[in-house]
């Protein structure tokens, strides 16, 4: 049986979809990893910023996939779809392939970021400069480093915010590098600015939809595999 890594930018994407899976917490680790089958989930923080720190505990990575919400750019995406892009465009402008996913199709580009993306006029202007389907930060770290290691890297991200809506900063603050959600940062957003708690809970939204459509193509994964 294939062994397949999935790598997640938040603490929350793991443990979502570790939730949705069945998967257990692999107690041992000091950070966040669940496990169970032929399927491994581990946060690695924003930009995929901890994998350098964190890469020993997968010496041969096999299937890697970057997996969790992303940003819909393409006014026709919707809450909850499932992206599964064939190519990943780096903030360096280079351009990632992916590798083929049995009885997942995929279709088009996904962008990865330095930075989050703050409003809709911000991603109208990636979308016509990339002509990428969404946005993420973490898919090309990914895949360069699954490449580098041997391993067929791939995408499978469901759209937490639509086209037209972005991350406010103050709500992008709440997050750490680390991957960490800090609660209080929240509600210092919140007093701050009374329309955050309405961002804030439409992002919620947005992301379990897409973890779940992520959860069931994972599912559908680990059986073919």
């Amino acid at each position: 049986m294939s062994r397949i890594l999935v790598l997640t930018a938040l603490d929350v994407e793991a443990r979502g979809l570790a939730r949705h899976l069945g998967l257990d917490p692999i107690h041992a680790s000091s950070w966040p990893r669940y496990a169970g089958g032929s399927l491994e989930i581990a946060a690695v923080g924003l930009g995929a910023r901890a994998l350098a720190e964190r890469q020993g505990a997968w010496p041969s990575p096999g299937v890697v996939v970057s997996a969790g919400a992303c940003g819909a750019l393409a006014p026709e995406l919707e809450v909850g779809e499932l992206v599964t892009p064939e190519t990943v465009i780096g903030p360096d402008s280079r351009r990632h392939a992916t590798a083929p996913l049995a009885g997942l199709p995929r279709r088009g580009m996904l962008v990865t970021t330095a930075q989050v993306v703050g409003d809709g006029a911000a991603k109208a202007r990636l979308w016509l400069e990339t002509g990428a389907l969404a946005v993420d930060m973490e898919s090309a770290a990914i895949l360069s480093w699954a490449a580098a290691r041997g391993g067929r890297g791939a995408v499978l991200r469901g759209v937490s915010d639509p086209a037209d809506r972005g991350v406010p900063a103050d709500l992008a603050r709440v997050v750490s590098e680390d991957g960490r959600v800090h609660p209080m940062r929240a509600v210092t957003a919140v007093l701050a600015r009374p329309a955050a708690l309405a961002d804030a809970m439409a992002l919620r939204a947005g992301t379990a939809a897409g973890l779940k459509t992520v959860a069931v193509a994972l599912a559908k994964l680990s059986r073919t595999l």
